[in-house]
């Protein structure tokens, strides 16, 4: 089995880490566009009764802004795979690299700064909350979450206490009380009362435990999050894992892509100009389309060889580039020669012509 630097010389080596980055690129560029339109919908939805002002309460805005960023980098890591471009494919792996040290720095200040992250999330369901019938976004997300992990509000059911149609001093029906997501259902498809939570804001935590889910939903994710460690971990495999193989195959292409420039296997205009070679004079057969394919033997001109001459001919050139002998070195030379047995086979020769 070949190794691996003999490996990474192959056009096929070549050929698949381009085309496998090709694709994984443009999967994350569609992902991204998907999610852009989503968020654009979502948006245009939201604008017609828009109260929430905070990028954390727009859920349109967080999906506008991831799919921004996802359809952008995934399309600079494409186009640089598709044309060989090494700048492209430079900025696309330092984007990466930058993204996963940011989620990673965010995760882990998180779990160090655990009071203050839970502090921020709690203000910012407060300021949700507020706005709970005006925002249906939120409304959908609050209550999936509530039902899902069987809690009430942010930090404590009397979160729900800020809300304009909550107040206990008010005069409607669902004065000083919580939505029904709050409720505690004791069977499974029992129909729903709408106004289990009624009058419940004020009242202790002990009397209404088999009425309304009285733990924060802040609390209530942080605990399961601990219950199912395993899930947690594949849920942060699943985020940053792809953008692992990301950086690993833009960082393997990009070295491939400086060790082949080097070489006389690749096109490269801006070296062929500087070395004085024109156009016209390459045969650029197999460069592909977007002339950036490699070959072996290389693209360059190959010089012409040189015309074979004949032994005669060498021997002549050699003597011209000696110097002139005097008549001591010429006797010399016949001495060296006697002494290599030269005559003895002239004499060898005369004396068979005479027999």
């Amino acid at each position: 089995m070949p190794s691996y630097s003999e490996l990474r010389k192959t056009n096929h080596f070549y050929y698949f880490i381009k085309f496998t980055l090709n694709i994984y690129s443009m999967l994350f560029s569609l992902m991204g566009l998907c999610v852009l339109c989503v968020g654009v919908y979502a948006e245009v939805e939201r604008q017609k009764n828009r109260t929430l002002e905070g990028v954390f309460l727009a859920p349109a805005v967080v999906l506008i802004l991831l799919g921004l960023v996802m359809f952008t980098v995934s399309v600079v890591g494409m186009v640089g795979s598709l044309r060989d471009n090494k700048t492209l494919l430079h900025m696309f792996l330092c984007v990466l690299c930058v993204l996963l040290l940011l989620q990673a720095v965010a995760l882990i200040a998180a779990l160090i700064f655990e009071k203050k992250t839970s502090a921020l999330f709690q203000k910012s369901i407060r300021e949700g909350i507020k706005h709970y019938y005006d925002d249906l976004d939120f409304k959908n997300i609050l209550d999936y979450v509530q039902q899902k992990f069987s809690c009430c509000g942010g930090d404590e059911y009397k979160d729900w206490g800020v809300n304009q149609y909550h107040f206990c001093n008010g005069t409607g029906p669902l004065a000083c009380g919580v939505p029904y997501t709050c409720c505690v259902h004791r069977q499974v498809g029992e129909v729903i009362n709408t106004l289990c939570g009624y009058r419940t804001v004020d009242k202790p935590r002990e009397t209404l435990q088999e009425v309304i889910h009285v733990r924060g939903c802040i609390h209530a994710v942080n605990l399961w999050m601990s219950d199912n460690i395993g899930t947690t971990i594949a849920l942060c495999c699943a985020i940053g894992l792809p953008q692992l193989l990301g950086i690993i195959l833009s960082c393997v292409f990009w070295n491939l892509l400086v060790d082949m420039s080097e070489s006389r296997d690749m096109v490269d205009f801006k070296l062929l100009k500087k070395a004085g070679f024109e156009y016209s004079e390459l045969d650029l057969a197999g460069a592909g389309w977007c002339m950036c394919l490699p070959r072996d033997g290389g693209y360059l001109p190959v010089p012409a060889s040189e015309p074979e001459l004949d032994p005669i001919d060498i021997h002549l050139e050699k003597l011209k580039k000696q110097p002139p002998r005097t008549h001591s070195q010429l006797r010399e030379l016949q001495e060296s020669r006697s002494a290599t047995g030269l005559d003895e086979v002239d004499l060898g020769r005369k004396q068979k012509r005479e027999h």
